[in-house]
């Protein structure tokens, strides 16, 4: 009995019911396939790793050698990659102006880039300068989810 008193003591009303289904919701969202950190090794002699780092709200930040940048991307995935490649637009919003994996010192900020996305395996992409995968000119591999 005192196993029912205490079940009915702890009996929620209809509208702290409500409130819990509410609060237990489950929201499936989708992320774009590009989210997440990737590197890419320039071919130098310092070794140097160029990262982009992916968010899901559409941010991107970028890291190369001593130089940094902020902006957002627009990753547009291909019905068919075997017709046309996914793009993605990236736009510099910040950049802290310092020397980069390349040696170069060059504010991009406000700058807008359009590449299209090679995918050659889930961890390894191309980004190439157009839509039918030719001119690849930067291989990326994928460092984190």
């Amino acid at each position: 009995m005192l196993t029912t008193s205490v079940v009915m003591a702890n009996t929620p009303n209809q509208t702290e019911v409500t409130q819990a289904s509410n609060q237990n919701n489950i929201r499936v969202m989708t992320r774009p396939e590009i989210v997440g950190l990737w590197g890419m090794e320039l071919p130098n002699n310092r070794k140097c790793v160029e990262y982009y780092n992916f968010k899901s709200n559409s941010d991107v930040v970028i890291k190369s050698g001593e130089e940094w940048s902020t902006g957002i991307y627009d990753y547009q995935p291909s019905n068919d990659q075997n017709v046309q490649l996914p793009a993605l637009i990236l736009q510099v919003k910040y950049d802290n102006n310092e020397v980069d994996c390349s040696g170069l010192k060059e504010d991009q900020s406000g700058e807008m880039s359009q590449y299209f996305v090679k995918w050659k395996s889930p961890s390894t992409i191309n980004f190439c300068a157009n839509d039918k995968g030719q001119q690849c000119f930067a291989t990326l591999r994928r460092v984190l989810p």
